[in-house]
């Protein structure tokens, strides 16, 4: 329980308790006005001042336990409230200072439905424990008491009901949860896909597959239901079990009250008296089977959550880490091994140095591993081996956050957010001012089309750009580096997709973002190739050759070969520059 939701259950707690005692009171009344209709019956003078005070006694007890319960209601409302905001605080917090790596085996939906399933199970529970675990063991304890006072064997009939119920419910409780958990699995798959699906609904559309990806959902859900079935039938099974046991026990304590009443031994107010206690004994009882539920499922629907929670960032800052300030932007990659799984190396003994205010290419087949490369730079990824070097310094001996303060990326794919134009061009720099912001604009010729829209700066693009052209969002990326401001640059080179007028926009935009900035670019377009000053490419997991674009057009290397490919026009060429993720502009 966290601490600042401390006041808000002990007032639920507390409130909880003052309606047992409600509760616990109104059974003395009745037997009180019982007394006073039997004594009447009875041929003694009627004490109708003493009904009266009954009467108001139990409309009072009755008025305090409507506002004790609303009064626990609203608590429990706050703090239900209170407690999913912190819940996904801490986990959101969490997620942010994971590594790549968790993202890339784990779907958004899927993520999302766990935090979502955690919290309703976890503020469900905590409400219902609240205000009935504390009224539950009064009400036991109280009832015990009272009845004891009359009959000890009523008492004690009462007491074995509680044993006896909670093994029953108890003796199930693993198989359950087993059950929850395949269902927990099933759910979350359904709603990865189904997030997946809606953010890329016009391939869904495009390629006809609306039907496809519902039997996908119906398929999870359908198992979801299933395993409902024999889940359920397991449970209540053994609930009737559990009643018809209950039943057998208060129907001996009822006969016996009904007896000893005969034989003279309680008054008729005694008899209501213990009949109301033993009424209220089923509650706690009850409460019980249902606190034992509550918990099987928040301790099911949250597994998944606290795991996500006891994961470490495995990319943790050193603890002597210093900020770090690029003054130069030379980078030095030294024998650098990496893999994302064991056995599986993508790349090793990679070195090679980027020269401050230099463009570097990296060019390779597809899956040689150049975008990893840039994930190192980030420390998106930690090398197996090997370091990568700053201006002298290893970028582990850094902080992440001045690491990546230092460096802009332009991604191949834009990755804009819901929002206007102005927040997502001033992502990098949220407090950046209109004029800064124009001017990043006008640098990757952007501002012209941006303030033809009817909104400008405001216009709201949906959800990652939709409601832009691919060249316009490219421009809004490439504005957002450049109001960054960073020394390094990463380029995912975002032309390829583009026709050539928007092309022409970006590519001079990118000029403008490149000068006098270290920029390591992974290139997709021969020409871009031709312009760089260093060239370094990779085969085999190994850098293969590094020169300048006019040295290596000569050694009849990959660069070479790819210029030879460049001059035909058969589909062998073509399809040879599609392995290298090339096209020829």
């Amino acid at each position: 329980m966290p601490k600042n939701l401390w006041p808000y259950y002990a007032a639920i707690t507390i409130l909880s308790i003052l309606l047992a005692l409600t509760n616990q009171v109104m059974p003395f009344i009745v037997k009180g006005v019982a007394d006073v209709v039997t004594g009447a019956l009875a041929g003694q003078q009627p004490d109708y001042w003493l009904a009266i005070w009954l009467a108001l006694a139990l409309f009072g007890a009755d008025v305090a336990g409507t506002l004790f319960s609303n009064w626990g209601g609203y608590y429990g409302d706050i703090m239900a409230a209170k407690l999913k905001k912190q819940l996904s605080e801490r986990y959101y917090q969490h997620l942010l200072s994971l590594p790549q790596s968790y993202y890339d085996r784990e779907l958004t939906g899927t993520i999302i439905n766990r935090l979502n399933r955690t919290i309703f199970e976890l503020t469900n529970f905590m409400n219902f424990f609240a205000n009935n675990f504390f009224q539950m063991i009064l009400t036991m304890i109280f009832t015990l008491i009272v009845v004891a006072y009359y009959s000890w064997e009523v008492a004690l009939l009462l007491f074995v009901v509680y044993p006896v119920f909670l093994w029953l419910t108890t003796i199930t409780s693993k198989e359950w949860q087993e059950h929850q958990a395949k269902k927990n699995l099933h759910t979350d798959i359904a709603s990865g896909r189904f997030a997946e699906a809606i953010s890329q609904i016009r391939v869904v559309k495009s390629f006809i597959q609306e039907r496809h990806e519902l039997r996908h959902l119906q398929h999870h859900y359908h198992e979801h239901v299933d395993i409902t079935y024999v889940q359920s039938r397991q449970w209540h099974t053994m609930d009737i079990v559990r009643r018809l046991i209950l039943n057998a026990i208060f129907f001996v304590i009822m006969g016996f009250i009904f007896w000893q009443t005969l034989r003279g031994r309680f008054s008729v107010g005694e008899m209501f008296l213990l009949i109301q206690f033993a009424m209220l004994m089923r509650i706690p009882i009850f409460s019980m089977s249902f606190i034992v539920d509550q918990t099987q499922h928040a301790i099911a629907g949250s597994k998944d959550y606290f795991k996500v929670m006891e994961l470490q960032p495995s990319i943790a800052d050193n603890p002597n880490a210093k900020a770090f300030k690029v003054k130069k932007g030379r980078i030095e990659y030294r024998d650098i091994a990496f893999s994302y799984q064991k056995d599986e190396e993508v790349f090793k003994n990679i070195s090679f140095t980027v020269k401050p205010g230099s463009k570097l290419a990296l060019v390779g087949e597809s899956g040689q591993g150049k975008t990893t490369l840039t994930s190192l730079l980030l420390r998106l990824y930690e090398p197996d081996r090997g370091r990568i070097i700053i201006d002298g310094t290893n970028i582990n001996e850094i902080t992440q956050r001045s690491l990546r303060e230092n460096i802009a990326v332009v991604f191949q794919d834009p990755a804009l957010f819901s929002g206007t134009i102005r927040e997502n061009i001033a992502y990098g720099r949220p407090d950046a001012t209109d004029r800064t912001i124009k001017s990043a604009a006008k640098a990757a010729n952007a501002h012209d089309f941006i303030k033809k829209l009817a909104d400008g700066y405001d216009t709201e693009i949906g959800e990652r750009g939709i409601k832009l052209s691919g060249g316009q969002k490219q421009r809004i990326a490439i504005a957002r580096a450049i109001l960054k401001n960073a020394p390094i640059l990463i380029l995912d080179e975002a032309t390829s997709s583009l026709d050539s007028r928007a092309e022409a926009q970006v590519q001079e935009a990118l000029e403008t973002l490149m000068e006098g900035r270290t920029t390591l670019i992974i290139a997709h377009r021969l020409s871009t190739i031709a312009h760089v000053d260093t060239i370094v490419t990779i085969k085999n997991g190994q850098v293969d050759e590094i020169g300048s674009p006019r040295e290596l057009a000569k050694t009849g290397g990959i660069y070479a070969e790819l210029l030879q490919l460049q001059m035909g026009a058969t589909e062998a060429a073509r399809k040879k520059l599609k392995q290298f993720d090339l096209v020829v502009s």
